[in-house]
């Protein structure tokens, strides 16, 4: 039995700074295909609002940063017949405003602290935000996409740390009339530090940005991406490389199509015949070449089709 959905909604937590990293590129890259694939709409909400509560930024300044971002998730190939891109800050009102209320009647004040461990010391605005990242999973929120219809299915692919917003979504939409929508959960993006390492748009050594140039991307991975290799060569000739932990071997899992050659590059390297100054430069060469497509990409979007992204519209 095949599944499928309606429509998808991609909720991204707006980074704080002007170019996405790596790590915020891979859901979109994976909604890109699923957009492909199934030909249906997609919503994709950029949460400005959020960032101005959980961030040291003005109003202004959160507003700036999503139009940039909107513009390196708009290179990564949308169509824009069937992507619908907001804004919170702009879209917040009517009938989505309305479906925010209705699940904030729904959650009560321990429920929000048990799932997000949210303080007396929280702003009031971060305890109410959760019902509005929630909101874009019912179709009623969009009534020039789908009217007053509540039958549509919403799918959600994102990473694992938003599993706690769609878990209360999940429990609230049947009192509120709706299906419950359904996610893909990606696992963790490692920072180039290691697993432990979280990717971070504020510290330069933790990712790569979309915006960096060749010498750049070849630099971080030289000096930033942890190894898992031996510490001498000699070391390594002997036991080869732990693939557990070595970050340019998870990167290459993400970014490199060939399985083949992943396949044989995970072979040679944890037995010691591939150095890591040799893998370290195959990892470059494709981040280089993704980072480099997707600024050619970006330098055509301009502020006339950012517009045209996210003006309501019906595409069903």
């Amino acid at each position: 039995m095949s599944f499928k959905p309606k429509t998808w909604h991609f909720a991204l937590q707006g980074p704080s700074s002007e170019a996405l990293h790596l790590g915020h590129l891979i859901p979109f890259m994976f909604t890109k295909w699923l957009q492909d694939a199934f030909n249906v709409p997609l919503v994709i909400q950029v949460t400005d609002d959020e960032k101005y509560l959980w961030k040291n930024l003005t109003i202004e300044q959160a507003r700036k940063l999503a139009r940039e971002n909107i513009k390196d998730i708009i290179a990564c190939g949308f169509d824009v017949s069937k992507t619908f891109i907001f804004s919170d800050f702009e879209y917040m009102g009517g009938e989505f405003y309305r479906n925010v209320v209705s699940l904030q009647r729904c959650v009560t004040m321990n429920q929000i602290r048990g799932i997000f461990g949210f303080s007396t010391d929280d702003y009031i605005g971060k305890i109410s935000f959760p019902a509005v990242q929630a909101a874009p999973s019912f179709p009623t929120s969009f009534p020039h996409m789908f009217g007053t219809r509540k039958d549509i299915r919403c799918l959600i692919p994102c990473a694992i740390d938003q599993d706690p917003y769609f878990r209360m979504t999940r429990d609230v939409a049947p009192r509120l009339g709706f299906l419950k929508p359904a996610l893909i959960e990606a696992r963790f993006f490692p920072a180039m530090q290691g697993e432990n390492g979280k990717m971070s748009a504020s510290d330069e050594s933790s990712a790569i940005y979309v915006s960096d140039d060749p010498k750049t991307i070849k630099n971080k991975v030289n000096r930033y991406v942890f190894s898992g290799g031996g510490v001498t060569v000699e070391e390594h000739r002997e036991k080869g490389a732990n693939l557990d932990t070595d970050v340019s071997w998870k990167w290459l899992n993400f970014f490199m199509e060939d399985d083949a050659e992943l396949s044989d590059i995970g072979k040679r390297y944890s037995s010691g015949e591939m150095l890591t100054v040799e893998i370290k430069s195959i990892l470059s060469s494709l981040l280089i070449d993704i980072v480099t497509r997707h600024q050619h990409a970006r330098a055509s979007v301009t502020e006339d089709i950012v517009d045209a992204f996210m003006i309501p519209r019906d595409m069903t």
